[in-house]
């Protein structure tokens, strides 16, 4: 294996099989600290169109899954995988499902400090655990201002129109290139590995990557 091997990882902050993948994909790394990876997000709206000011996330729900039964059904998954994960979501405390548009121009300012990763974390924790609204720019600003970024550059970008429409051309790109779901996370730009797959997954693939098998 020679040199760095990229992973493109196709992602939006308010997925929480993204949080749960981000996890376990943690955890392979953390195990195999000379992992050959060098990461990359990309945005994907799960929702691109959504309100800009978002929705009441209840009539989200009910309106996505058809109903509240739906609704509850639908998050079983994620509740029992999210506490396999050591992860916690706090759903109670979620009043909004935000426009994610602004986070994902945030993560891209971010990828250009190099802190792409800290601002995915970031928006993860304030979004699933501390039930911020995402969507919301000053929210966004405080986030930028706790991984170092500038807050006050930060949010005279998130006031103008910097990026949106090549956040929106990336997005778009990724659906025509037949990403329908994510996470959806690309090995060295040939193989894609689809969903919130296991630590022992990315353990085998490190090991492969190493082998020179991939």
């Amino acid at each position: 294996m020679n040199g760095p091997i990229k992973l493109d990882i196709m992602s939006d902050p308010i997925c929480p099989w993204c949080y749960i993948g981000k996890a376990h994909l943690d955890r392979a790394l953390a195990a195999h600290p000379d992992h050959p990876f060098l990461i990359e997000w990309h945005p994907f709206q799960l929702n691109p169109d959504m309100p800009a000011e978002g929705m009441d996330r209840r009539a989200y729900l009910e309106g996505k899954f058809g109903g509240k039964e739906g609704a509850v059904r639908a998050y079983a998954p994620v509740v029992e995988n999210a506490e396999k994960a050591g992860l916690k979501i706090d759903f109670e405390g979620m009043k909004r499902t935000p426009n994610t548009l602004d986070a994902h121009r945030l993560i891209h300012w971010a990828g250009i400090e190099g802190k792409q990763t800290a601002a995915v974390s970031s928006l993860f924790k304030a979004y699933f655990v501390e039930a911020r609204d995402i969507g919301d720019h000053e929210v966004l600003a405080d986030i930028a201002d706790g991984i170092e970024m500038d807050a006050a550059v930060v949010s005279r970008l998130l006031a103008s129109d910097a990026d949106r429409d090549d956040i929106a051309a990336r997005d778009a790109h990724s659906r025509k290139m037949g990403i329908n779901s994510v996470p959806t996370f690309i090995v060295g730009g040939k193989h894609a590995v689809p969903g919130a797959q296991p630590p022992e997954l990315w353990a085998k693939v490190i090991d492969e990557l190493r082998a020179g098998v991939a």
